[in-house]
């Protein structure tokens, strides 16, 4: 008689992580208003009736995969910052070396560009909002900057997300190696 090894349920919370990981991948490929929770459901291993009990409507799941990732940025940037400080590196321009980091992760970085395009849908706009006025709020309290500066920075950001997402490091033209180019050491990102 062979033996089998009992089998180990996952708690809920693990089962909501498991989904968000799947989530994360099948939302990149095609945004919330383009993605069926079949697939999400299907991805993760479970039934879509599963899905709608650990998150009860798709914009919920949505929402929760947004906040993930804001709170992946932030993390990066309240980990750059004190890593700059022990350094003795400008601090903002160690944030945003490490969200051009980020941006290799194309799951994130398509995740991030659906999030603005699903921001019709009022509470994907008021979980954008939050994530912003956090990043913003990181910034601030890490550096010294001035408010020009912030927006300078955020705006830099927005500029690298847009040229990552059409893969403008492959395109070997003026315009894309201008836009490419890095600002000189001290500048802010």
């Amino acid at each position: 008689m062979a033996m089998t090894s009992p089998r180990t349920l996952s708690t809920a919370e693990e089962r909501r992580e498991e989904i968000l990981q799947a989530a994360e991948r099948v939302f990149a490929a095609r945004g919330l208003h383009g993605t069926p929770t079949m697939d999400i459901a299907k991805a993760a291993g479970i039934s879509q009736a599963y899905l709608f009990r650990l998150f009860p409507t798709k914009a919920e799941l949505f929402s929760a995969l947004v906040e993930r990732c804001n709170d992946r940025i932030e993390r990066t940037f309240t980990d750059a910052a004190a890593a700059a400080r022990r350094a003795g590196e400008p601090v903002m321009h160690a944030m945003g070396t490490a969200y051009i980091g980020l941006l290799g992760d194309r799951n994130l970085l398509l995740n991030q560009l659906h999030a603005h395009a699903a921001s019709d849908d009022p509470a994907i706009r008021e979980q954008m909002r939050r994530g912003f006025a956090r990043l913003v709020e990181i910034v601030e309290r890490e550096t010294d900057a001035t408010p020009q500066e912030v927006r300078d920075f955020f705006a830099h950001g927005m500029l690298l997300n847009v040229l990552a997402a059409m893969q403008v490091q492959d395109v070997d033209e003026h315009w894309a190696r201008l836009l490419l180019k890095a600002p000189p050491e001290g500048d802010e990102c």
